[in-house]
């Protein structure tokens, strides 16, 4: 549910910007609004991954959670310069906004964890 909304606010400021309606307004209060829907997923990350880490495993799990974190921002971090320099501000929102739609896609399939604890 949180990565749906994060979803939707890179692109209405991706809209604001391509509708040149109040540009700097929209594109601060846009990533403060991001920022703040950001921590909690960030939050509900860290959760997740400790609650469905095995018991045996958990230092391993949250080290592969971070390692996968580290690399999916080094790589976002190389395309989103690339992006900006290539086609500008409005396509790295467009790209970002697509890429948390996926993440949330793939999250619909993650395990309910009620069910999973009831085997």
């Amino acid at each position: 549910m949180w990565a749906s909304y994060l979803t939707f606010i890179p692109a209405a400021i991706a809209l604001a910007l391509y509708f040149d309606f109040y540009i700097q307004a929209s594109v601060i209060i846009g990533l403060l609004i991001f920022g703040v829907v950001f921590a909690v997923n960030s939050s509900l990350h860290s959760y997740l991954i400790v609650s469905y880490a095995d018991s045996d495993g958990v230092s391993l799990d949250v080290g592969f959670y971070y390692m996968a974190n580290a690399m999916g921002r080094l790589i976002g971090t190389v395309l989103s310069g690339w992006v900006y320099q290539e086609f500008g501000l409005e396509a790295c929102l467009w790209i970002s906004s697509a890429f948390v739609a996926i993440a949330a896609l793939l999250s619909l399939k993650l395990p309910n964890q009620y069910k999973a604890a009831a085997y």
